[in-house]
Parts: C-alpha cells; structure tokens; sequence
C-alpha cells in the first residue's frame, strides 16, 4: 500500500514538473527581459499624481511582472516613496503578486487557457478596484481637511531622482542581465516555494482520492469561501500557488473555489498586511483585504458559471493537467533543466563586482548594519537603493542572505541610512 502511494506520488509530481516545465523556462525569460528593459524609474514618473489614472496604469503594469507576494513589498513600498499615490499604490500592490509573466505560462500548462485569461483579467481588475476605493477614500478625507494635502500628493519626485542606484553599472551587458534575472535571482526567490508546491500537488494526487472535496464542500459558494479563507494565510507566490490549486481540483474542488486560492494565496500574507499598515494606513489596509475577499468570491462565482458555457463550445480550453495522457520528451527534458536551474539558483554565490571592490579600497568610511525582514532578491534591491539615496553614500552591498548591509562612502550618518531603510518595511541596526 505504501508502495503503491509512493509511486503514485511520483508519478504526480513529475507529471507537474513535466507540464510546467517548458512554460516556466519560457516565463523566467521573459521575466528577464520584463526586469531589464522596464526601467523602475520610467514606472514611478507614471505612476505619480492623482486621479484614477495611475491606478489603472499600476494595475496595468503590475500584472505581467514577476514579483511574488514578498518581492512586491519593496517595490510597492519604493514606488509610494518616489511619488506613486496611495491608490497607485494599493493597486500595484493588488494586481502584481496574483500574477506574472511565469505565473500565466503555468497557469496555462496545469489549468488551462480558461484559467491563463481568466485570472490575469482578474488581478487587473481587482487592483483597478482598490485603487478606486482607496482614492475615494482620500478624496473624502481631502474634504474633511481642507487646505491639507495628502501625504502622497507628490507627484514628479520621481522625475528628479538622481541617486546612483538610478543607473545599473554592474552590468552593462543586457543579456547578461536578462539571464541573470531570469534563470538565477527569480528561481533563487521562488524555487523553494515553488518545488514545495508542486510536492504537495504530488501527495494530494497520492493521497486524497479524486473528486473526494466535491462531496464534501461541494462546488457553490460554501468551496470558494473555504479555499479563499485556506489561501489568506498562505505565504505563497503566485507560480507556486498553481500546482496547489490543480491539486485542489482534482480533489473536487471547484474552478471557482481554485481561482478563490489563486486571488487569496498570493495577495495576502502577514508581511504584506503589516506592511500596508506601517507605510499606507489602517484604512488602505483594510480595503486591501476586504478588496481581495470579495474579487475572491465574485471571480469564483464567475468562472464556475463560465466554465461549463466555454466547455459546451470548446470543450479543449478547459483541459489540464490531470488530463494528459501523453508527455513528450520536450516536457521530461525541461523538468530536467527546470530542476537544474533551481538548484544553481539555489547555490550560486555571487563574486564581488569589480567595482564593489574598487569602492571598498578607495572610500575612507565604511559602515556596517544589520536589516531584518529581507526575504528576496527584491528585497535587497530595495534596501540598496533605500540606502544608495542617503548622502554621503557612494555604495551600498547588501548581502540576502546574512542580512548584512556594507555601506562606502563620506559623511554617513547612520540615523539616516537607518531611518530609509525603516522607511522602506524593514528594520536596520548599526552593527
């Protein structure tokens, strides 16, 4: 019996790793390219302002890019720093962690090309939405206090930003840096989570019987609620979430209970809620959650009427993974290279740059901080280029994985350089 559960385990989980296999490889390329050629900087100038406008633009450009649950923090937080309003804000904020160039190609490989359209088309309107409501928000607290303009009115900082981190000289070779991105930094942030969930996709296939939850919480209403509410706690990224939910599928769950966890899972964590509340208030944290609860719900609602409508029609763009027969020896070689990436990703240490070690002889000071909350390569670019904006700072290296921060240059004083890199969710000491 256990032989045979074993076996059943594995043939799951490679059946996932095959399927996902040449559709992450292609998602961590374009994420490359997404992170080269998309300059944060050309992104902050348009989300900056008031209005609906940038909302939208941030919901827009939220949805394709690569950031996780976690990665999203800091750059939320950066943006909000350099002028995005508080509803530009919330609603990046909303639509980037649900989805990502990576997260669509595996959703498309284990649930479908329903579920690759669908729930892109989701994350956007859900950060549309948020951001409206935490304009309105404003907009009504603008009318209490007159004459007092919102914290977050600072429109065009981000046109004068002339910091160093403004400019990528570490590596000026574009393609270098596109892989780099793609095939080390992203594998690094969400390969543990990512084989963790796909080796609980395995022993939900191994162990839970099909179509064992639709008898129990059936499909309506009651299954979205409980998938949604089972993904709220969940500290997951949007790619890992997908093989989870294909699990949950071919336990019985419903499309729309899945969709709930795919909504649920990626966009809230207790590192995110807190971190909305320290940067952009209780009440922008509270329409977050209460935004992403009832697009849950309504989404889910949604795709279990459309699903049998798309089924009758074309009854092929509702296949997934547990309905392959056949894997082509394209799909075992790109688990085999998806395997292979990750775990390089996983032990690849970077060497000092040439010119990390050009400042370490040429500056007179050097400082040394520890920062706690670092959990992605994301992460560490923002507490560089928190730290890099302070001056007197010439070069900051921050080192992911001990949490320590090497600061270059004249005149540091560490009050500021704690209180930006505070400032940016995460909290620094001098050591």
């Amino acid at each position: 019996m256990l032989y045979d559960l074993l076996l059943i385990f594995l043939s799951e989980t490679w059946l996932v790793l095959t399927q996902m296999g040449p559709y992450l490889l292609f998602g961590f390329l374009m994420a490359g390219i997404l992170s080269v050629y998309i300059d944060p900087e050309w992104v902050e100038r348009h989300l900056g302002g008031r209005g609906m406008l940038p909302a939208v633009k941030a919901a827009l450009f939220g949805v394709p890019l690569p950031l996780c649950s976690c990665g999203v923090i800091p750059v939320s937080t950066g943006i909000y720093r350099h002028g995005a309003s508080r509803s530009a804000t919330t609603s990046f904020l909303l639509s980037t962690p649900q989805t990502g160039v990576d997260s669509i190609a595996v959703t498309y490989a284990l649930l479908g090309p329903v579920f690759a359209i669908f729930r892109p088309v989701v994350a956007l309107l859900t950060g549309i939405v948020g951001g409206a409501l935490v304009q309105l928000a404003d907009d009504n607290g603008a009318k209490k206090a007159p004459g007092i303009k919102p914290e977050t009115d600072v429109a065009g900082a981000a046109d004068n930003c002339d910091c160093d981190s403004c400019e990528d000289v570490d590596n000026p070779s574009k393609i270098g840096r596109v892989l780099k991105y793609g095939f080390i930094s992203l594998p690094k942030d969400i390969g543990s989570a990512l084989l963790i969930g796909i080796l609980i996709a395995g022993v939900m296939a191994a162990v839970v019987p099909p179509d064992y939850l639709g008898g129990l919480i059936g499909g309506g209403i009651v299954s979205i609620l409980i998938l949604m509410a089972a993904g709220v706690p969940v500290y997951v990224c949007a790619t890992a979430s997908v093989p989870i939910a294909a699990g949950f599928m071919h336990m019985g769950a419903s499309p729309g209970a899945a969709l709930a966890f795919l909504v649920a899972g990626p966009a809230t964590n207790a590192a995110t809620f807190t971190t909305i509340i320290k940067v952009l208030g209780k009440t922008t944290a509270i329409i977050y959650l209460s935004t992403v609860a009832v697009s849950a719900v309504v989404s889910g609602l949604f795709l279990n009427w459309l699903v049998p409508v798309v089924k009758n029609v074309m009854p092929q763009m509702t296949d997934h993974v547990h309905s392959a027969e056949t894997i082509s020896w394209i799909s075992h070689l790109s688990a085999i290279v998806l395997i292979a990436v990750v775990l390089f990703a996983y032990f690849y240490k970077p060497k000092p740059s040439k010119i990390e070690t050009e400042k370490t002889i040429m500056d007179s000071e050097m400082m040394h901080l520890n920062v706690t909350g670092m959990t992605c390569s994301h992460c560490a670019m923002s507490v560089k280029r928190a730290a890099e904006e302070v001056d007197g700072v010439n070069k900051a290296v921050v080192n992911l994985d001990s949490g320590r921060v090497v600061l270059h240059g004249q005149g540091i004083d560490s009050d500021q350089i704690i209180a930006a890199i505070n400032s940016a969710g995460y909290s620094a000491s001098k050591v």
